[in-house]
Parts: structure tokens; C-alpha cells; sequence
């Protein structure tokens, strides 16, 4: 059974969520019922919320919306009606083209952060997860627990008291060290900034702070994640978490298949005929199992040389690049402004002298106004891939971003670990990393028994290697987004420094330059700006 802490509530507000929710009890439950403008508006503060959807819904909602009209409606029942439908149309049209046609919004509460990782591999689907850097960490959930997940078969071994002893001391010493860390920032960066309201400097401070923290929460933190797509992506979603090796994730599938069976039946039929969904999950456990193996063997005895507590550090690699990337993103630029076929425009584009192609790139580049101002496809012409190093916490982030490609080694302690530089300013680096030689120790020991759970006590403040492979357009919409000030300070790192690599290791200095808007700026409270900005929007409303 999935451990899940249940919420209490009142009998007039189960009479409400029964009409838009598929469950009221469980971590998984789909909305209906809904215009999408609310489920969207629903998902986009739950990212930045500590409490659950149903309590979210019920208490900043409820209130602005005319439910009169589905008092009758009973969505914890299924839809039948639906289902029938929903049968008809694919024998008239197609299961494949019909499956893409269909979404729902999915609600996936109290899932480890091992696992949201899998919840957000699909690239057709979007994600809201809830923020370390809006929501701490200290507080407890209904059962008086931290919030971490509690594998039911590490806790029923004679492991399972220090787990919890372990996992409690870990959330203690980020309870801990919170409030000393944002008084150190405020003694730092006193409130008297002219134009700047009180509100916008506390919300920096708190998330700066929050920020050099989240490096203590283990992996097994609790995470509230909305999801959104269609029945082609859920189904390849539930296959893939059918045949995973984490036991948490194969059981919250079969949770998150009960729910979509609910609302769209039709769409999740191939799961389980042995023909289709059968024959897929034999394919994709067989193929990891194979492939895993013949590596093991392959590489016998060979590993990396483990680096010491506290000397972890990040590190970004280009690995790989088209050394003619540049020119051929300019062949590719003019060929849907000519009729000309693609050999013939690379030969006169190979002619052209540079002050040419600069007013070439220039013109296809356009006048952007902002970062959102994007240039076409043709800059997908060309390819970077970096190898980097990075703390589990950038990693996060940098994975959820859908049209590259993202492959990742396990999660372990091998790679090492550091100290923000903000942490050891406060006098904070003894208590963090102590924390961290914890949460080490705890997944030694854990590792032999559990090899697969043992993750859940690795703190995001450890090292993970990654490759990251994107094209020219991905790489600017990347490098832009994740530089700005009001970022991470880990992921802006990592953008300002592929950004770096893309103009001066691959030659492409003329890409780089069309990034106009990656930010290599130094900022203290990052949030502080964009803090600010919503003070002012909720001071107008």
C-alpha cells in the first residue's frame, strides 16, 4: 500500500470537491467539470502553495466560481457516458490520432522527488511542480511526519528506525538553519532600498534563502506535481511506470491508471491487452535489463575515482557540436525564402562574404523585443551536447525542459558535495555539512538492502552528471531563461556557462551573439525585481 497522509474535510466541502475531483481521499485525482481557465489558473498556484489541490481549490476558488449548476454532479463515480463515447469514436477513427486529441489535468500529491522525475520524462505533456524556493520545508503534514516519503519496506526492516531517525535530523537542520540564514541576508542586505516595498524584500530574502538551503532535502522530500496531457502521453506515462524499478513509482501508476480510467477509458485500452500494452512492457523491460548488463560487463572494474565530502563541484562540458553549424543554419534560413533546392543555396551561401552573413543572420534573427522573441526553425539546423556536473537540486530544474534531450546517471554520493558560498558566509558550512556526511552514510547503508530506495536519502545537495543535447533554438530559449537574475543561482551557472562554451569552444560566435538576453550579471537577491513587480500587481488589483 502507498503511504499517503489524507486531508480532513467537512461534509459540505466533500459535497463541493466530489463535483470536480475524481477522489477525495487519494494522492492521485484528475479535475473535471472545470473551464480550463481555472484548472490552468489551479495548477499555476499550486506550484507556489503548500497546501493540496482539494484544500487550494476550496479555499481561493470556490469563492469566485457559480457551482450551483453541478450540485447534481458526482465526478468520484466515473463517467460511463463517457466511456461509451469514447469507444464509438476511436472505431471511426483511430485510436492513435484520436488519443492526441483528448487531455486531462492530473493532480499528483505527496510523490517523492524520485519519482516526479518520471512523472515529467514525457515530452507532449506539461508539468507544475511545487517550488522549493516558495514552499519551506519545515513545516509537517497532517500526520505530524516531515515531509518525506516513508517506503513501507525500509521501515518494516531493522533499517527502518534510522531511516526515520535520520530523515528527521536532516529536515531538522534545514528548520534550523532557515531563520539564522535569512537574518545573516537581511544584516547583509538591509531593508532600506528606496522603492522597494516591504513585502517584494521579504520574498527575496526568504527565497535567496531557501535558494542555499534546498541542498539538505533529500530526495525522498514530498513534492505536489500537476500534470497535463493527453491520452497518448498518459498511456506511454503509465507504461513506463509499470516496468520501472523504484517500487514507489510502479505503485503510484497503477493509483494515477484508476484515476484516468475515470475520464478517459477508451484512451488507456491498449494497457493491457497482451498484444499491445503487454508486448510494450516486455520490449522496455527487456531492453533496459539487456542493456544494463552487456554495460556492466563491458565496463567491469572500471569506475570514477570518488570525490571527497565536500569538494564536489559543478562542471559544464560541451562534449559535441557541428564545427559548420553556423553555415548551415543560414542555408537553412533562406531556404524557405527561395525556391532554390538546398545544394544550390549552400553553395552560394558558402560564397558569401562575412559582413553578408552577418546581415543574413541579422535579418533572420530579427529586431527582439524580449526573450520570448525567437527566431524560427532553422536554428535548429545545429546541435550542442554538454556533459555537466551539477548538485540534484539544478538538475531539477534543468530537466523538466521538454524539447531537449536528457539523459542522466543515478543518483549517488560518489560525485561529491560543497557548501554554498552563502552558507559558509553565515557561519552555517559545520550544521550543513554534517547534514550531508548523514545523508551519505544513511544511503550506505540503505544501498545493499535497497539499492533502489537508498535514493530517497540522498540530499539534492549532492552531485549528479548529466548530458544535456539541444539545438541552437532550444540552447537560446535555455541559456535565456535560466540566466535571469531571478534564478537559481546553481542553474544560472550552468546557462551563462553553455551560453560561454557555445560562442568561444564551438566557434559559434554568431549564435551566441543572436542570445541576446542570457543574463552574466552578479545579483545578491535575485527575486528581488520580479517580487516587486507582483507587490505592484497585487497592490492594482
Amino acid at each position: 500500500m502507498l503511504p499517503y497522509t489524507s486531508e480532513p474535510f467537512t461534509d459540505d466541502e466533500r459535497d463541493v470537491l466530489r463535483r470536480y475531483v475524481t477522489n477525495l481521499d487519494g494522492p492521485v485525482f484528475a479535475l473535471v467539470n472545470l473551464p480550463e481557465v481555472v484548472k490552468g489558473a489551479l495548477f499555476a498556484r499550486y506550484s507556489r502553495s503548500p497546501k493540496s489541490l482539494r484544500r487550494l481549490f476550496l479555499d481561493e476558488f470556490v469563492g469566485e466560481l457559480d457551482t450551483s449548476g453541478d450540485a447534481g454532479v458526482d465526478a468520484t463515480i466515473g463517467l460511463r457516458r463517457a466511456e461509451q463515447l469514447y469507444d464509438r469514436v476511436f472505431g471511426d477513427y483511430g485510436d492513435d490520432s484520436v488519443a492526441q486529441l483528448g487531455g486531462v489535468h492530473l493532480a499528483c500529491e505527496q510523490s517523492s522527488n524520485a519519482l516526479t522525475k518520471v512523472l515529467e520524462w514525457g515530452r507532449l505533456m506539461s508539468y507544475l511542480e511545487q517550488s522549493t524556493r516558495y514552499i519551506t520545508y519545515d513545516a509537517r503534514l497532517p500526520s505530524g511526519h516531515y515531509r518525506y516519503y516513508r517506503d513501507p519496506a525500509i521501515l518494516d526492516s531493522p533499517l527502518g528506525a534510522r531511516y526515520v531517525g535520520e530523515m528527521d535530523r536532516m529536515f531538522d537542520t534545514y528548520s534550523e538553519l532557515l531563520p539564522a540564514l535569512q537574518e545573516h541576508l537581511m544584516r547583509r542586505h538591509p531593508e532600506d532600498r528606496s522603492g522597494v516595498s516591504a513585502i517584494a524584500y521579504r520574498q527575496s530574502v526568504r527565497a535567496r534563502a531557501l535558494d542555499a538551503l534546498r541542498g539538505l532535502l533529500p530526495a525522498g522530500s514530498l513534492s505536489n506535481v500537476g500534470v497535463y496531457g493527453s491520452g497518448q502521453g498518459y498511456e506511454q506515462l503509465l507504461l513506463r511506470m509499470a516496468v520501472h524499478p523504484l517500487p514507489e513509482v510502479r505503485a503510484y501508476g497503477e493509483l494515477v491508471e484508476a484515476e484516468l480510467q475515470k475520464v478517459i477509458p477508451s484512451f488507456l485500452s491498449r494497457l493491457h491487452r497482451p498484444d499491445r500494452g503487454g508486448a510494450w512492457r516486455s520490449y522496455l523491460d527487456g531492453q533496459r535489463a539487456a542493456t544494463a548488463a552487456f554495460v556492466h560487463e563491458l565496463f567491469a572494474g572500471q569506475s570514477a575515482a570518488p570525490v571527497p565530502p565536500g569538494r564536489g563541484e559543478p562542471s559544464v562540458r560541451l562534449v559535441d557540436h557541428d564545427p559548420d553549424g553556423e553555415e548551415k543554419v543560414l542555408v537553412a534560413a533562406c531556404f524557405a525564402a527561395t525556391d532554390l533546392p538546398e545544394e544550390r543555396i549552400a553553395a552560394l551561401v558558402a560564397r558569401l562574404p562575412p559582413d553578408e552573413r552577418a546581415q543574413l543572420l541579422a535579418a533572420y534573427v530579427g529586431d527582439r523585443q524580449n526573450r520570448r522573441h525567437k527566431p524560427g526553425r532553422a536554428f535548429e539546423r545545429t546541435a550542442y551536447r554538454f556533459e555537466i556536473v551539477s548538485d540534484y537540486g539544478a538538475f531539477r530544474d534543468l530537466q523538466r525542459h521538454r524539447m531537449l534531450t536528457v539523459e542522466w546517471q543515478p543518483l549517488g554520493v560518489d560525485l561529491g558535495w560543497s557548501v554554498p558560498e552563502l552558507v559558509e558566509e553565515a557561519g552555517l558550512a559545520a550544521p550543513y555539512g554534517a547534514s550531508l556526511e548523514r545523508s551519505a552514510a544513511l544511503h550506505v547503508a540503505l544501498a545493499e538492502r535497497f539499492p533502489e530506495q537508498a535514493v530517497y536519502a540522498i540530499a539534492l545537495g549532492f552531485q549528479l552528471r548529466y548530458n544535456l543535447q539541444l539545438n541552437a533554438r532550444e540552447a537560446m530559449h535555455v541559456c535565456e531563461l535560466r540566466s535571469g537574475p531571478q534564478g537559481h543561482p546553481a542553474y544560472r551557472a550552468i546557462a551563462q556557462e553553455m551560453h560561454r562554451q557555445i560562442g568561444d569552444v564551438a566557434g559559434h560566435r554568431a549564435l551566441a551573439a543572436a542570445m541576446g538576453f542570457v543574463d552574466h550579471s552578479t545579483v545578491e537577491l535575485g527575486r528581488l525585481e520580479a517580487e516587486e513587480r507582483l507587490a505592484r500587481t497585487a497592490d492594482a488589483s
